[in-house]
């Protein structure tokens, strides 16, 4: 990842935790699902004109040629449309990704509803808005909005298809003009799958332009080279080199910032790593005891360490995500919420972030979904204690639950942070991990091993926090990661 990404990356996750974040999406982004793009969308259309799809370059011309010569009817293109996007397709990882960020704004140009699905399959509300009557509607307790501004695939006789729908788009969508203008004026976008030919935001931008001249937001677009690979001669690769750095330095007339990539699978990269560095002060605390004999024989010191971790947890600034644990998780919150009471701050999900377990065994099925919600979520996972009672068996045993969330912390690339003194399933977590440290952990170090080892030292209840605390800290300069 270059420098000019990283810093991107540092700024675009600050903005997101002021609340002034924003998302353009457009028709590359929703290729990786399996849609196509407008160029191929308008190819059986092209071949009706007479015309080579791969010659032309004015597609919203060709689509109105198709509606010229259907005698001012549009019924052809919009078949087409409705039947292209109207295909079920699955969510890739780009919009899982996405969807998981905590942007509520969301604009788009793409007829689809993959950004809109993959919202709600984040359990989170959406409020889309794709024609101007919804404008003025607004969805209670929305976490999101999607801002359609070309139209649904649902209503295709409304979609902006032809140069028609473009000349007149400034005075029959003007509501999406002025929406769009104040979000360009108040939010940082990252635009993605974009390739900034469309009229009217050239319109809105140049606008913004002209009236904040140098005090317009800066705002990020990430766009592929050029590849050889994409043109038969060397002088036609020249050429589109040629063009595509003239068009770079018009991007930036619009305070738009063109981030480099030579692949597009590097745009998964970056939206992990914005997720990452969102989540690196999230702690998902990992843990069940029915007993804390292993640690402790007395039950109070035990559930006394777990409080004052989560207090110290939360004094040095990292937000706490709990499944209630059995004898564990009363004892998170306890601790998390003094602390939060005793400085006067507010509660929320940012600070405190509790998934109970529902129970029975009809729910079973759901605790894995569970899980992975909660550690998607988190950027370092500590795993303390991790036994429960086997009533069949009448006896103590190790958590499974804990394996599986351990083992879903190291898939998500979570700081694994396993407390071995403290016994059972965190125990064989820090045993497995003790093994090997460098499946887990990159520059593994005499100071990273022998701050490991502490974590399996039983100590006074302050300094065996200490030791949590300072491992946690080692890779917070970027020396150390966890292993991908």
């Amino acid at each position: 990842m270059n420098k000019d990404i990283s810093l991107f990356i540092d700024r675009y996750v600050k903005e997101i935790q002021n609340y002034t974040a924003a998302m353009f999406i457009g028709a590359g982004f929703s290729m990786n699902a399996g849609y196509v793009d407008w160029k191929s969308l308008l190819s059986g259309i092209a071949e009706d004109l007479g015309l080579d799809i791969e010659k032309e370059t004015d597609l919203v011309s060709l689509a109105q040629y198709n509606y010229n010569e259907n005698g001012q009817n549009r019924g052809v293109i919009n078949h087409a449309l409705f039947e292209e996007f109207t295909k079920e397709k699955d969510l890739d990882e780009n919009h899982r990704i996405l969807a998981r960020l905590p942007i509520s704004t969301f604009w788009t140009t793409n007829y689809d509803s993959l950004i809109e699905e993959a919202l709600r399959d984040a359990r989170k509300t959406v409020d889309v808005k794709h024609c101007n009557s919804q404008l003025s509607l607004t969805v209670p307790h929305r976490d999101a909005i999607v801002y359609k501004m070309h139209g649904d695939k649902s209503n295709p006789n409304e979609a902006i298809l032809i140069k028609d729908d473009y000349e007149q788009y400034y005075q029959k969508h003007a509501q999406f003009i002025t929406s769009l203008s104040g979000d360009l004026i108040s939010k940082t976008f990252l635009f993605i799958g974009f390739s900034f030919s469309d009229p009217n935001l050239d319109y809105i931008l140049s606008r913004i332009r002209i009236d904040y001249k140098e005090n317009n937001r800066q705002h990020y677009a990430i766009m592929r080279n050029v590849s050889k690979n994409d043109y038969e001669s060397e002088a036609d690769y020249d050429y589109a080199k040629r063009k595509q750095e003239l068009f770079m330095g018009d991007l930036k007339r619009y305070s738009i910032k063109p981030l480099m990539i030579d692949d597009y699978s590097e745009i998964t990269d970056i939206l992990k790593e914005i997720n990452r560095r969102l989540n690196h002060n999230n702690v998902f605390v990992s843990g069940s005891a029915y007993e804390y004999s292993e640690y402790s024989e007395d039950e109070k010191a035990a559930t006394d360490f777990i409080q004052s971790l989560s207090q110290r947890l939360i004094q040095k600034g990292f937000n706490i995500i709990s499944g209630f644990g059995l004898g564990v998780g009363s004892a998170v919150i306890y601790g998390a919420l003094q602390e939060i009471y005793m400085k006067n701050q507010r509660i929320n999900d940012e600070r405190l972030l509790l998934r109970p377990f529902p129970q029975g065994e009809d729910y079973k099925a759901m605790w894995k979904e569970y899980r992975e919600d909660m550690i998607s979520r988190a950027g370092v996972s500590i795993f303390i204690f991790g036994n429960k009672y086997d009533a069949e068996n009448e006896s103590t045993v190790l958590a499974g639950g804990m394996k599986q969330e351990f083992e879903m912390a190291t898939e998500q690339h979570n700081l694994i942070v396993p407390v071995g003194c403290t016994g059972y399933m965190a125990h064989k977590i820090w045993e497995e991990i003790h093994e090997d440290l460098s499946k887990y952990y990159t520059n593994v170090d005499d100071e990273l091993t022998v701050a490991f080892k502490k974590l399996n030292n039983k100590c006074e209840t302050s300094q065996l926090i200490d030791n949590i605390l300072s491992f946690i800290d080692l890779f917070k300069n970027g020396k150390h990661t966890s292993a991908n």
